[in-house]
């Protein structure tokens, strides 16, 4: 799954701290936090960078290229946005599994759930369970979202003969 199929955001900084430093200080603190959170529960193998806009999680290319638009494989990010913050989980969209698995628990946490197709919305940290967002980010080594995404790649080529 490319960002750019989920949404083009509108931050042109080239770095993480640029990208930090141009939002206002509440929004900063939201994405700082999650930020965090997503930088110590990384799995090896993984990178973070600035893309279409937003902070990113990816492979590098060097590590695995073969992705159908060229672009590292991604596996989530977070942007500020004109009203809200997003949180793309890209491991959960995709995956009936872990999208029933991250929902339950979700709703265990007792916090409201914002959610699109990948994207989790909030105003603030403290609406999200952090530490469920750390086991979701944690949740895949390289090699299995790799797998994973070569299976949903070759299933969908496949109906599309």
């Amino acid at each position: 799954m490319a960002f750019s199929e989920v949404l083009m955001v509108s931050s042109k900084a080239k770095t993480v701290a640029e990208y930090l430093g141009e939002l206002p200080p509440d929004r900063r603190r939201a994405i700082s936090a999650v930020r965090k959170v997503i930088l110590e529960n990384l799995p090896k193998g993984f990178k973070e960078g600035i893309g279409h806009g937003m902070i990113v999680y990816y492979i590098p290319l060097k590590d695995f290229s073969d992705t159908y638009n060229g672009e590292p494989l991604g596996l989530a990010g977070i942007a500020a946005q004109k009203n809200y913050n997003s949180l793309y989980l890209l491991t959960v969209y995709g995956n009936p599994k872990m999208d029933k698995w991250f929902k339950g628990r979700y709703a265990a946490t007792g916090k409201k759930l914002s959610m699109g197709k990948s994207c989790v919305y909030f105003k603030s940290a403290d609406d999200l369970p952090l530490d469920l967002i750390g086991e979701t980010i944690g949740k895949m080594s390289k090699d299995e979202y790799v797998a994973h995404f070569q299976d949903v790649r070759g299933s969908y080529r496949m109906k599309r003969r």
